[in-house]
């Protein structure tokens, strides 16, 4: 049994058509499937409830994330909803004070209706005092988005654990080359497969994996119901991008490195933060007034929303991705009108630095 992970990542789909034999995994377009006979299926019914390259797709996710089931959603935030729909209103709930606009808009409106009971954290210390006998689950996202600020999920398990609570843990930044929450104890994992996994900028996916069978079938039965499924076409996507994720995320890493260095040496650029691996980097102008003109003059990177693709992308958070999280709330842990978020690609470093260098320039 192959386990090793650049391995099942660079065959992910292979040997899954016993027919033809055919090297990737099929594309499976039908919504229904015959039965053989009355009272007997193939175990493929109807396309929503299971499909054959969704199939192949959820078992590569799982093994590639150490768990032993996993869901294939619509997109990262119906791989979201999907994990936070199968709780009781009235949870209590532990998260990070950091996280992504689209998250704590959905977080904020279920608070509103009375479903779930929200609290937040600033960082590590603040988290482990807030877990207690009450808490019913811990959420991560580490390294949070956009401040890069890291979690130790092995101790914020083992403090769940203790108090009885559940831990699910966003793992999109990192994804499982370089974090393995299930590894270290979390029930359950989240990724936006829409970044790193599928890793194109030309697909909108999600994931959920898990180890529990008795988590996984309440998962299942939910997302049957609510129909947010990613489509065959999407699933071959996310497969092809999944073939290359680790030398992506080599390459993503060297360049982030290099352009750290270079950020933390720039009199334009008042901090820089990386946290080591990966391609996620957030830094703070010294004059925020400069930010449009910047933006507007970056000619290699692009300035959009999203990351985790083989192009660099440039985001501001405070008009974009975090826009709905009020000023007020932003401004209490660092995410103020100063901060830009770059997401490194695969490009040639020298490009990425001479781009943001003349960018800079203001004459």
């Amino acid at each position: 049994m192959v386990t090793r992970l650049d391995t099942l990542l660079a065959q992910a789909g292979t040997r899954h058509d016993q027919i033809t034999g055919a090297l990737v995994a099929p594309l499976h377009f039908s919504t229904t499937y015959q039965h053989p006979e009355f009272g007997h299926s193939t175990g493929y019914d109807y396309t929503r409830t299971k499909n054959p390259t969704r199939a192949t797709l959820e078992e590569t996710l799982a093994l590639i994330e150490s768990g032993q089931f996993a869901l294939a959603t619509a997109s990262g935030m119906a791989a979201i909803v999907l994990a936070f729909d199968i709780l009781p209103v009235g949870t209590k709930i532990v998260a990070c004070r950091d996280l992504y606009g689209g998250s704590y808009r959905w977080f904020d409106e279920q608070q509103k209706q009375g479903r779930f009971s929200f609290s937040y954290a600033n960082n590590e210390k603040e988290m482990l005092a807030l877990i207690n006998s009450t808490t019913d689950l811990v959420y991560l996202e580490t390294p949070t988005n956009p401040m890069m600020v890291e979690f130790d999920i092995e101790k914020i398990v083992n403090k769940a654990q203790a108090c009885g609570a559940k831990v699910f843990v966003d793992n999109t930044f990192y994804s499982p080359i370089y974090q393995k929450p299930l590894e270290l104890g979390a029930d359950l994992v989240i990724h936006s497969a829409t970044k790193y996994l599928a890793g194109h900028n030309d697909v909108l996916a999600g994931a959920v994996i898990v180890r529990d069978e008795e988590l996984y079938q309440r998962l299942l039965h939910q997302l049957n119901t609510s129909g947010a499924v990613l489509s065959p076409f999407d699933s071959y996507l996310v497969m092809r991008g999944l073939k290359t994720l680790s030398v992506r995320m080599e390459r993503i890493t060297y360049n982030a490195k290099k352009v750290v260095a270079m950020l933390k040496k720039h009199p334009s650029v008042q901090t820089a933060t990386y946290p080591g691996r990966g391609g996620m980097i957030s830094f703070k102008v010294s004059d925020e007034t400069i930010i449009p003109k910047f933006l507007n003059q970056l000619k290699v990177i692009t300035f959009a929303e999203s990351l985790g693709g083989v192009e660099s992308l440039i985001t501001y958070p405070a008009t974009q991705t975090h826009h709905d999280i009020p000023e007020e709330v932003r401004a209490t842990y660092g995410l103020t009108n100063d901060l830009l978020r770059l997401s490194v690609g695969i490009e040639d470093v020298r490009d990425l630095i001479e781009d943001i260098e003349q960018a800079f320039i203001t004459d």
